[in-house]
Parts: structure tokens; sequence; C-alpha cells
């Protein structure tokens, strides 16, 4: 079964300098029909104002994945990173027993566009932990591309928490498919541009829940970016 949930029916917050898309339910946006999907717990499409950002703040015991579009997204935490986080890198920090982080655009004259995620992991009280790695665009290109999952690789960072997260580009004739578990969840989320989702076409910050679904096929996209979650249920 595949639902379809529009960008327009996400929750909304204009705080002057941020304005925040909310796929779930999130701080002052309470929706008890989108808690989360499976482990997939928080998709925020943020969009920081120049010279603004987020003060020091703690988490714990959540995966958190930063997925910068535009501009660059500056992360400093307790556990001593600091770091330039561009277009292009996946972040992600496990808060396991306590961290504190602040996230600021320190540019003159360009908004920062990222989404933040949070995902439910299958460990807790473990020793908070920074990853951050480079995804070349020819990576995503045409297909999708394993940006974060419980084993690491050359582009993909470890998560811990039983999930996957893949990322790509489509446009054209470009087009993938990937095998599902009926038994898990799958959560696409439309970055940008258009794309077919077995069959159902997804515009700009729309996204697909897919549940006792045995494959995904993305295809006809125009300028499309993509995000495709492989869940437990």
């Amino acid at each position: 079964m595949l639902t379809l949930r529009k960008s327009s029916e996400r929750g909304y917050a204009d705080h002057g300098w941020l304005k925040s898309f909310h796929s779930f339910s999130f701080a002052n946006y309470f929706d008890p029909a989108h808690m989360g999907w499976g482990n997939l717990r928080v998709i925020n499409e943020d969009r920081i104002a120049p010279g603004t950002g987020f003060g020091t703040h703690g988490h714990r015991d959540m995966e958190i994945i930063s997925y910068v579009l535009s501009g660059n997204l500056a992360h400093q935490d307790s556990i001593g990173n600091v770091k330039g986080i561009p277009p292009g890198d996946v972040q992600r920090m496990s808060a396991g027993s306590g961290v504190r982080h602040s996230e600021f655009n320190h540019a003159k004259g360009e908004q920062t566009h990222f989404l933040q995620i949070w995902i439910e992991p299958n460990v807790t009280g473990i020793d908070p932990g920074y990853e951050q790695k480079t995804v070349p665009e020819s990576v995503k290109r045409g297909q999708l591309a394993l940006v974060a999952a419980p084993e690491p690789a050359e582009h993909t960072v470890k998560i811990h928490a039983d999930a996957r997260m893949y990322a790509g580009l489509f446009d054209g004739a470009e087009a993938a498919q990937l095998p599902l578990d009926p038994a898990r969840k799958a959560y696409v989320f439309l970055v940008r541009g258009s794309l077919q989702v077995n069959g159902q076409l997804l515009s700009a910050g729309d996204a697909a829940l897919l549940q006792a679904e045995s494959s995904l096929a993305l295809s006809a996209g125009q300028d499309a970016e993509v995000l495709v979650f492989d869940l437990a249920a």
C-alpha cells in the first residue's frame, strides 16, 4: 500500500530567522496521525536566515542526520567537533547518552537550506558520536546511493538503528528499482523536482509512505532529488 502525503499537508513554523516544514509532529506542531513512520521520527525541512541559527541545545538517544541542500551548516558540539557541512555531505550525530550542539548559518547573504532527520536507535545509552562523509553527485546520478546504514561504507555513514537511507538524482529516462521487505516500512521524500514513485507522481516536498510492498520503482524524474528510507515496522 502506498499513501501519498502532499507537501502542503506538512506542519509549518515561521520563526523569522527559521522557516521549517515538519513531516511529523514536532515542537508546536502536533498531529496524532503523523507521529513518525516506523522508526523514522523527524524530517524537518529548515531554512536558516543568514547570520542566525540554533543555539546550543541537547539531545539523547537519537540518530540525527543533516542533509544540506544549499548554503552551509556550521556545527559545533560538546564532543569536540567543529565542522562545516556543505551540500553533498551527509552528517550523522549519535546523541547516545547525551550531547549538546549548535547549528548556524554564518554566511552574510545566503540562506542555509537543509533537512534534519531523526531516526530512533536500536541501542540506547551509547557514547555520543559524529561522522560526516561526502557523497559525490556521480554516485547518486540515476541510482539510489546508500548514504546511511548500520554498516558503514565509503559514502555511507554508520547509524545505530535498524534503518537505511538512500539518496538519488533522477532526470529524464533515468530510473531505479529497490527491493522492499513487505514486513518493513519505506518512506520516500522528494527533496526537489518531480518524480514517479510506483506510478504515483510526487512534487517537491511530497512523500510516499509504503507498507506491505515488495518493490519500489522510481521513474520519470524532472530535476528530481529524492531520499528513500528502509525502516523497521
